[in-house]
């Protein structure tokens, strides 16, 4: 009998000391990790509320990027009229709504019977039927301006994309998700500007409609439909772009029509060397951006062999240093490796402003040989004065943040790899007409363009002029930022103007082309060798970037076509149309 008892005490005490864990452990949810319960830091709360909860989202409260002119880059906003699913219970004036708003009677009660959420019908209402919907202060009924993505993003690359990420709120955001300012599934920016600009987009407090609800999805509390929303006037803020949305759709198009599967262009304003539009391919794909091609990389900030373009840093030095004469003739028959060249790539004996038209290989690893010799660190020196071995994006203190850059993930460019390869002559060569390791971002390039249009003066990119309240008052001003270090000097900025002019005015110039463009153009080819393929065709980076017009510069524009066949690229057509395009623009807007 006795064992009895102390089985049952034994029983009796596993009894109550699981009872009292288990209370323990309910009280710990309920009043401890309310806000942070499990590994994946579930708010219970907000949730309990969820779950008896209908809401329509108005604005996600992120702050917005807009172009030059004001636009959203990302987002549309309409005058939508607004139903709750609570109407179907109700006798409401169905026929006042649909005088208002076009919508026909049965319409609108055929949309409330098959509601289980709240719903936009009908299409766009003007401000005054919103205003007229709202007087009649109907419960479930309102006519309200609502913001929605944009079905298919202009400049995808540049303005990024924006996802949940446990590891990023935990590095960078620890203060605000303790301070409740934002939580642990807040979307923060992966790419573009909206990483960039992260901390000045983060959320301040979703616009919605909601309403609470009982089991059935009846109302809970009455009828009242609650609005929720950031009342602060300055936030969240505006980030003020240099893009033109309008530039930007035409010049995609025009990519898109012409098949570039993978490059881009870069345009810039010559005059404030800020960034008009940009683009890259392939887009962005929303769903899997970290696909096998890629797609979330913006290569116009991605280093990539330039072929010929780099013959202007050779020209530049070559000027500077009394080698550009013209009695000088050069045997553009032969290869740089002293190798006669097939008789269809031959172009007999030619002076140095022929060369830089024509695009004599020869010419210009002889030059670079000469003049390394007796300094090895020549092309350093003047692919440095001509803005090209820095980052030229925009960077520089912003209230707390050191060094914040505008193009965050802008490469590095490089010349040589290792440095040693500036010390062997035959390596040399190959650097002279852009090959082996010398690899540009097309951004640097068209920056390149832009200083020797502007007579040599360095000044960093922009892509953001200005971060705005939400009431359009400044919050932050980027003022033009002039890139450090020597520059060429005002006599071979103009020489090589000539030069560049001479490539598209030359009978034989690479860029004769252009020739009949409404704007003159100066400018300079590139086709970079990168590899044989399979069936042994070769594999190339086809580039034209200039400037125009050449006698009043006004853009500077880059179109590069990534790992293409040398003989099907529409390289020159792109930028043949965008020259076009914007000379019908600007005749449009004069």
């Amino acid at each position: 009998m006795k064992k009895i008892h102390n089985r049952l005490y034994i029983v009796l005490t596993f009894i109550m000391v699981g009872m009292l864990l288990l209370s323990v452990r309910l009280m710990h949810i309920q009043l401890i990790s309310t806000e942070s319960f499990s590994d994946k830091q579930i708010n219970l709360i907000e949730a309990s509320v969820r779950q008896r909860t209908q809401e329509m989202v108005i604005d996600d409260g992120r702050g917005k990027l807009i172009d030059r002119n004001g636009k959203s880059l990302l987002y549309t906003k309409s005058n939508r009229l607004v139903l709750f699913p609570f109407l179907k219970e109700m006798d409401w004036p169905v026929e006042k709504v649909a005088r208002v708003t076009g919508v026909s009677t049965m319409t609108l009660i055929s949309k409330v019977e098959q509601m289980t959420k709240p719903m936009m019908v009908g299409e766009e209402l003007s401000a005054m039927q919103m205003e007229q919907i709202n007087a009649f202060k109907i419960p479930g009924v309102f006519a309200v301006p609502i913001q929605k993505q944009k079905q298919s993003t202009l400049a995808d690359h540049i303005v990024g994309i924006t996802a949940q990420s446990k590891t990023t709120i935990e590095d960078k955001y620890k203060d605000k998700l303790k301070k409740g300012e934002i939580t642990i599934t807040t979307p923060v920016g992966i790419s573009g500007l909206q990483r960039s600009f992260d901390e000045f987009l983060l959320p301040e407090q979703e616009s919605k409609l909601l309403y609470h609800v009982d089991r059935r999805g009846g109302p809970l509390f009455g009828i009242d439909v609650k609005y929720t929303g950031a009342a602060n006037p300055f936030y969240p803020v505006n980030v003020h772009t240099t893009i033109d949305l309008s530039v930007q759709e035409t010049l995609e198009s025009i990519v898109d029509r012409n098949g570039l599967k993978e490059g881009g262009f870069v345009l810039l304003d010559v005059e404030t060397n800020e960034v008009v539009a940009m683009t890259s391919r392939p887009s962005v794909n929303k769903k899997n951006p970290y696909n096998q091609e890629k797609s979330i990389v913006n290569r116009m900030l991605i280093p990539q062999m330039p072929g010929s373009i780099f013959k202007t840093v050779v020209a530049a030095a070559a000027i500077e240093k009394n080698m550009d004469q013209a009695n000088q003739l050069y045997n553009c028959d032969y290869s740089i490796h002293d190798k006669l060249l097939p008789e269809k790539k031959r172009q007999g004996k030619l002076n140095f402003t022929d060369s830089f038209a024509e695009s004599c290989n020869r010419t210009f690893s002889d030059l670079a040989k000469k003049m390394s010799s007796t300094n090895p660190t020549i092309l350093d020196e003047y692919a440095h004065r001509l803005g090209l071995t820095d980052q030229v994006g925009w960077s520089g203190d912003v209230f707390h943040f050191e060094e914040f850059r505008q193009f965050d993930t802008e490469g590095t460019n490089t010349i040589w790899h290792p440095e040693d390869d500036k010390n062997d002559l035959n390596l040399v060569k190959l650097a002279a007409i852009g090959q082996r390791n010398v690899k540009l971002t097309p951004l640097s390039v068209a920056n390149m363009m832009a200083t020797i249009a502007r007579g040599g003066k360095k000044q960093s990119v922009k892509i953001v002029d200005e971060i705005q309240y939400k009431n359009g008052g400044s919050l932050y001003t980027f003022d033009d930022q002039k890139m450090v270090g020597e520059k060429i000097s005002p006599y071979t900025a103009l020489q090589l103007q000539r030069l560049l002019r001479e490539v598209v005015t030359q009978e034989k110039g690479t860029g004769r082309r252009f020739q009949s463009l409404p704007y003159t153009v100066a400018g300079k080819s590139g086709t970079a060798d990168i590899r044989m393929n399979a069936a042994n065709k070769e594999i190339v980076n086809k580039w034209f970037a200039g400037y125009f017009p050449a006698e009043k510069p006004k853009y500077a524009l880059v179109v590069v076509d990534l790992n293409t066949f040398s003989d099907v690229s529409p390289t020159n057509q792109i930028f043949y149309e965008t020259v076009q395009a914007l000379y019908t623009i600007d005749q449009r807007s004069s």
